[in-house]
């Protein structure tokens, strides 16, 4: 490719960051479960292995930008210049035992790529969600002198990941990386209190939380050989406590409207201050067994320690610890054939299990979902675009709890481009 058509396709790809952005401001989750904690905690898979249950630890597929552990991005061939993009749609039944909604948000997901420096060093940069908040929630009771109170919750937010990793490998078959995360965002939560006796002031509390700072993960990918063009690599990633600075602003306020007129009052403000959020200690690790360009089988374990994590000035009693158990395999039936498209398909499968974050009244949140799809090869191109469906469900209608039911596609291109072979003219 000629160097006007790589400068272009490189300022093309710059040019997703502001969209991805805006659609990450505007990437509201619809759920209840997201008013606490940091919201719904985005899953660290991307693309291709969204199709198979996120499992993505330890793969080192060459043809995929693999963030969710940094050793992974030496697997680039030498003379590939990656750049991927997706999107994704959800669709979901919040049921209680007396009540359901449905709901539904399709946004852009992420923007990524990826390159190698040189023989044993590549490098990524990439923005993706890390957390979303959105609900709205309304409860009524009846009090005895007082009459009808309506207890109105609302709030909506994002906090995205800039990433830049490196991966280098020091031996044949062992390669290590590390990521530089920029978690930035707002999150905004308000409770509202109204009262169908006119005469009762109503009450107003907006709580405001944003976060921004540098964090660091780790990750190692080993690759055993084995005959007939098989391998099994084991991958580890790890990060330490990471340490955010936060600024929490708050304002609780009454008003009463009589004749026209607004009586309105501030109960307590409190200005925007700066503390800092520890969050969890994160541990994973994965298995890959792969034949190459035939088939691919990922199990991964994943840890978070969010029952210690300090948020907002402390513990809190609706955070525990989080587990993740994937496994998801590919299988392509003839990856270089000439007369049949089907044979050159991708098909993908996976499950996951999830023990979340969240716990109420000793209840512990838990998702489960199957996954499938396809990577579709572009004509003429190592190019690919992967379309998954995801269906799973979280929560209970147990205990004045919520069950989710929910639909998921993802959506994403993942485009390849020979950056650094130099043409040769006789």
């Amino acid at each position: 490719m000629g160097r006007l058509n790589r400068v272009s396709f490189l300022i093309a790809g710059l040019l997703f960051i502001p969209a991805v952005l805006f659609a990450q401001f505007n990437n509201n989750t619809t759920s209840p479960y997201s008013r606490y904690g940091l919201g719904d905690l985005q899953p660290y898979s991307l693309g291709r292995s969204s199709a198979m249950g996120g499992a993505s630890l330890a793969s080192r597929y060459n043809m995929q930008i693999n963030a969710a552990n940094p050793a992974s991005y030496t697997s680039l061939d030498s003379l590939n210049f990656i750049f991927e993009f997706g999107l994704e749609g959800k669709f979901a039944n919040n049921k209680t035992e007396s009540t359901s909604m449905k709901t539904s948000d399709v946004n852009f997901k992420y923007f990524a790529m990826s390159f190698r420096l040189n023989n044993w060093a590549a490098t990524s940069l990439s923005l993706t969600p890390y957390s979303d908040v959105g609900y709205s929630v309304t409860s009524t009771a009846d009090i005895e002198n007082v009459g009808t109170v309506y207890n109105n919750y609302y709030g909506a937010g994002t906090i995205s990941n800039a990433r830049w990793g490196i991966a280098i490998e020091p031996i044949k078959n062992v390669s290590v990386g590390a990521n530089l995360n920029y978690r930035f965002g707002t999150l905004n939560r308000n409770t509202e209190v109204t009262f169908a006796d006119p005469t009762f002031y109503n009450i107003q509390r907006y709580s405001t939380v944003r976060i921004r700072d540098f964090g660091l993960d780790l990750g190692a990918q080993a690759t055993l050989p084995m005959k007939n063009d098989k391998s099994l690599t084991f991958g580890l990633v790890f990060a330490n406590k990471p340490e955010y600075t936060d600024f929490v602003s708050d304002i609780i306020q009454k008003n009463l409207s009589y004749g026209g007129a607004l009586d309105q009052d501030t109960l307590n403000y409190r200005e925007e201050e700066k503390g800092t959020m520890t969050f969890p200690m994160m541990l994973g690790g994965g298995l890959s067994l792969t034949k190459e360009n035939v088939y691919e089988i990922n199990v991964d374990y994943y840890h978070e320690g969010w029952a210690n994590a300090d948020f907002l000035g402390g513990k809190s009693n609706f955070l525990t610890d989080l587990n993740k158990f994937a496994i998801g395999a590919e299988w392509v039936p003839d990856k270089f054939s000439i007369r049949s498209f089907i044979n050159r398909v991708a098909y993908r499968a996976g499950f996951k299990y999830e023990q979340t974050y969240h716990t109420f009244a000793g209840q512990h949140i838990n998702d489960f979902g199957i996954s499938f799809g396809v990577g579709l090869p572009l004509y003429r191109s190592n190019s690919t675009l992967n379309v998954s469906a995801e269906f799973g469900q979280r929560g209970t209608k147990e205990y004045n709890l919520v069950l989710e039911k929910y639909a998921k596609v993802n959506v994403s291109v993942s485009l390849h481009d020979l950056w650094f072979m130099q043409r040769k003219i006789d």
